[in-house]
């Protein structure tokens, strides 16, 4: 399978992280409030050099448990403001699964919403997914306020079903299928 990097939005380049994203990934990923509804805590420096490490590796997209992360950059001013990630979730069903992380100043401005976009765009016309998921902390409203302003729907609630730092959480699980995207 292929998909064409970068991305280019109004607002917006999604592309392939470089060495030189280290400093912005640092303060995305060791920022507590970044980390609180993720599955890990906020990360040291080293842990963040292999985060960078697995996210400028080529990924074909192309079998099981493979994941694209692309970094997003405001394009008026060449920041960071968080990145994208498709997910192969499913590769003999063709299901995906997307999330992103956005610096807490970015927050409000519609940047998730336009970069989500176009991964979902990228999984469903350039890779050929038939359903793309988004799972969250239940508690998370902001997130899945965004997953419904995508046009995805909520499909699960499964009630502490994962035990997540030191805590058992709530999932919620929002889908959306390739015909839904195409009608949209």
């Amino acid at each position: 399978m292929t998909y064409t990097l970068p991305i280019e939005t109004d607002r917006l380049t999604l592309r392939r992280y470089v060495e030189s994203d280290y400093d912005d990934l640092l303060k995305l990923q060791s920022n507590p409030d970044v980390a609180r509804f993720l599955l890990y805590d906020a990360k040291t420096p080293e842990q963040v050099k292999e985060s960078l490490a697995g996210r400028l590796a080529d990924v074909p997209m192309d079998g099981p448990d493979q994941a694209l992360t692309v970094a997003v950059i405001l394009r008026e001013t060449g920041q960071h403001v968080g990145e994208v990630t498709l997910f192969v979730y499913n590769f003999e069903h063709r299901c995906g699964e997307i999330g992103f992380v956005f610096h807490p100043e970015f927050h409000g401005h519609g940047y998730a919403g336009e970069a989500s976009v176009e991964l979902l765009r990228l999984g469903f016309e350039e890779l050929g997914m038939h359903r793309i998921i988004g799972r969250l902390d239940a508690i998370n409203t902001s997130s899945a306020n965004l997953l419904k302003r995508l046009g995805m729907r909520q499909e699960a609630h499964f009630v502490r079903n994962e035990f997540i730092k030191g805590q058992w959480t709530d999932e919620a699980v929002f889908a959306i299928l390739q015909d839904e995207w195409i009608k949209r």
